[in-house]
């Protein structure tokens, strides 16, 4: 009963997709280890911050978007318009991942308390930005790609601009491939009076500019090299990553979306693990 009900929620919230943004704040929390060493409390806090606001946000998305889900035949699954989980239930189970959050930002310091507030408020944000401008994908970029700098900060009790480098290439990356997923709701969106860079421009447009989203996501994990003056390992992977971005836009045509769910899970979560996987070696065999 309790295994359905937690399989339940990880399909509502997709918990999977945590796999792209957590390996980039792993990555930036092994980068902070090499100057302040990183304690199993701090890490496990990272971990629970990182879930719940993952959740919380979810949760909120698939509140608010309720009424458009039910009318979206692509979203007609999710469990929230099904009825195995009412929206009254979401928005319990957002709030209790946004206490978590909180609470787990709380134990790492009180910079980190103190952040947790506006980060979850832009999280919250996200949901309603498809109401009023066609960049919501960057806003979602941002929402997201703030966790390695979150990270940072968590493990350090300080800032520093060089990891900016690493956030910036989560944002264009997640909003690169948020625009590619976006075609496969543009008629809808259009009717539904949703705003999107391909509802706006069309599909082929809208691939042009992933397309450039993620040269940028490259050209700034090329910036997090120098600016942490890695080692020939990293670059080694960085190659394969700009492989899977190259990959990923040949696999999905602007009029042949097929294979959109093989590219945004599959080659997407190669991505991040990748890169996961450049800084540790790097870090630990230069």
């Amino acid at each position: 009963m309790w295994l359905k009900k937690i399989h339940t929620y990880g399909r509502l919230i997709k918990f999977s997709h945590t796999l792209f943004a957590l390996p980039f704040a792993l990555a930036a929390v092994i980068l902070a280890n090499r100057e302040h060493s990183v304690t199993f409390h701090t890490l496990f806090f990272i971990l629970a911050a990182m879930a719940g606001a993952r959740s919380a946000a979810m949760g909120f998305n698939r509140y608010v978007d309720y009424h458009y889900d039910r009318k979206n035949p692509r979203t007609a699954h999710r469990p929230i318009v099904t009825g195995e989980i009412d929206p009254s239930s979401v928005l319990a189970f957002t709030a209790v991942s946004s206490l978590a959050f909180i609470l787990a930002a709380a134990m790492l310091g009180s910079l980190c308390f103190k952040l947790s507030f506006p980060a979850l408020g832009f999280l919250f944000f996200y949901s309603y930005t498809k109401r009023f401008t066609s960049f919501s994908h960057l806003f979602l970029g941002v929402a997201i790609g703030i966790a390695p700098l979150g990270a940072w900060i968590a493990a350090t009790g300080t800032w520093d601009g060089r990891v900016l480098w690493l956030s910036a290439a989560l944002i264009t990356y997640i909003a690169g491939f948020d625009i590619l997923y976006a075609c496969q709701d543009m008629d809808f969106d259009r009717r539904a009076g949703l705003r999107s860079i391909p509802a706006r421009w069309g599909a082929e447009k809208a691939f042009q500019i992933s397309s450039w989203l993620h040269v940028l996501t490259f050209l700034f994990l090329l910036a997090v090299h120098f600016a942490f003056q890695m080692g020939p390992i990293y670059l080694a992977f960085l190659l394969a990553i700009s492989f899977l971005l190259w990959l990923e836009h040949r696999l999905v045509k602007p009029h042949d979306l097929q294979k959109i769910n093989v590219a945004f899970f599959h080659v997407n979560s190669a991505i991040s693990f990748l890169l996961l996987l450049a800084v540790w070696t790097d870090v630990h065999f230069s």
